[in-house]
């Protein structure tokens, strides 16, 4: 859904989407490739993350961006988790639709 408030189209938010969830990451830019593959750790082993990981992030991202990235995945993997333990459906529409950026005609 956020990709969509980001500006990207349908078609563009199915692909990557897809490419995300297969591991399909080689069309991401290397420092793409490299934040993906710290929340896929984080997500399924978080115990392994080392200080190695975060210096890596904060060398390519800064510690500003390097935060976010840590912060908003360990809150994504949070929320996922206390859904699941609830069984509480998805959203089956954008919620962000309403704010998503109006697209110029032509």
């Amino acid at each position: 859904m956020l990709l969509a408030v980001a500006g990207l189209k349908d078609d563009e938010i199915k692909d990557r989407t897809r490419k995300l969830a297969a591991g399909e990451w080689d069309s991401f830019a290397p420092a793409e490739r490299q934040a993906y593959a710290f929340v896929a750790k984080l997500s399924s082993r978080p115990a392994s993350i080392t200080d190695a990981d975060v210096k890596e992030l904060v060398n390519t991202f800064g510690p500003e961006r390097a935060v976010d990235i840590i912060w908003y995945s360990a809150w994504v993997n949070f929320m996922t988790r206390v859904a699941d333990s609830f069984q509480l459906p998805l959203e089956r529409e954008n919620v962000f639709a309403a704010i998503a950026p109006k697209k110029k005609p032509g």
